[in-house]
């Protein structure tokens, strides 16, 4: 199974940009479909965005789409998070999560595993 570590979070003021990485170590990263989530302080862990194996398929929670990108780059085993337009509200502990296998469609975070470490987004006013 995979190794994620994240990268790329940072202090920036709304209307900025971020572009958080993760990387996955083993030679099987292409095998899974992987997902960014976030956690703010005193809510539950929620969706972010999804992207397939191959990267044929994204999906995106309607509080990002049109503002974050998700991409990957299989060669590099590196799934990307692209931020822009940021808000306040944004700021949260973000999470690059893997899925093992093709098909899945849903954004349950019990459904995802292994995850990296978390890394730090936060957006000031």
């Amino acid at each position: 199974q995979v190794q994620l570590i994240e990268s790329g979070g940072g202090l920036v003021q709304a209307g900025g940009s971020l572009r958080l990485s993760c990387a996955a170590s083993g030679r099987t990263f292409s095998s899974y479909a992987m997902g960014w989530f976030r956690q703010a302080p005193g809510k539950e862990r929620e969706f972010v965005a999804r992207i397939s194996w191959s990267g044929a398929v994204t999906n995106y929670a309607d509080s990002v789409k049109g503002r974050f990108t998700i991409s990957r780059d299989n060669g590099k085993n590196t799934v990307y998070l692209q931020m822009n337009s940021l808000k306040p509200s944004d700021t949260a502990v973000y999470y690059c999560a893997a899925r093992l296998g093709s098909g899945y469609q849903g954004s349950d975070p019990r459904d995802f595993g292994p995850w990296g470490q978390g890394t730090q987004v936060t957006v000031s006013s």
